[in-house]
């Protein structure tokens, strides 16, 4: 039986390694193709994939399935759950990998795209560029159809100009920048806020007007401190939480 493939990664030696390991193998479940077969490789081979031991391969492993992304079955081998509800809440360490994890295994609807004029309270990110590439998606649970987040990415145009507005339909914009564009991402800056939902969010979300959205803003740099990406996104208040850990280690 032709196993599953996940992406590769460069691992960073600050964080948990079964941490990275484990977002990114999520990350590539929850953006795979429906063709995509539903076997996972074994744990020697998900290890020497990712150049860890089995022993944090195995940790990396029972997060994902303590979330009930895949089932182990003694002798058969370990299975993607295709009917596995998505959206469930993230720990983020700081990890890239991470948000890509978070933002992916959602239907997305393109409901727009093109180049405007940086708004004005995203100026100081995008000095001396007077326009930016925009792209409007709602993203919906694939189970149920349910409306949980709509996003707005501002892009910048020589970026925005090698995306494939196919590619966003089935992954995340961070995910695009990194392995479809080839950035390099540094990091990436999160703030969430508790809004209440305006008449369009209202609609997109089918939520009631002025009931509880999480307000997501995420400004993504490459190594040279330059913004590439500001992502805009309002999440349902009653589907999404957001838990930050910090590792002493």
């Amino acid at each position: 039986m032709t196993s599953f493939a996940p992406d590769s990664i460069v691992l960073n030696r600050k964080l948990p390694l079964w941490y990275q390991v484990s977002q990114s193998l999520r990350a590539s479940i929850l953006g795979r193709s429906p063709r995509d077969p539903l076997r996972l490789p074994t744990e020697e081979q998900l290890a020497g994939h990712y150049g860890v031991s089995v022993l944090t391969m195995r940790q990396a492993l029972k997060e994902l399935e303590d979330e009930g992304l895949i089932t182990r079955h003694r002798r058969r081998g370990t299975f993607i759950e295709p009917h596995a509800r998505r959206g469930a809440p993230v720990r983020l360490l700081g990890s890239v990998d991470a948000i890509v994890a978070q933002q992916s295994g959602m239907k997305a609807e393109l409901l727009g795209h093109g180049r405007v004029a940086v708004p004005s309270e995203l100026a100081e990110y995008f000095p001396h560029v007077p326009e930016v590439g925009t792209y409007h998606r709602l993203r919906c649970d694939e189970k149920t159809g349910e409306p949980t987040n709509h996003a707005r990415n501002y892009v910048r145009p020589e970026l925005a100009e090698r995306i494939d507005v196919d590619d966003l339909a089935r992954w995340p914009m961070t995910k695009v920048l990194r392995d479809v564009v080839g950035m390099d991402i540094a990091r990436i800056t999160d703030t969430v806020e508790a809004r209440l939902a305006d008449p369009e969010t209202s609609r997109l979300l089918e939520v009631p007007l002025l009931s509880p959205i999480l307000h997501y803003t995420g400004i993504t740099y490459d190594t040279a401190g330059r913004v590439l990406d500001v992502a805009v996104i309002h999440y349902r208040g009653d589907r999404f939480s957001f838990t930050v850990t910090l590792d002493a280690t």
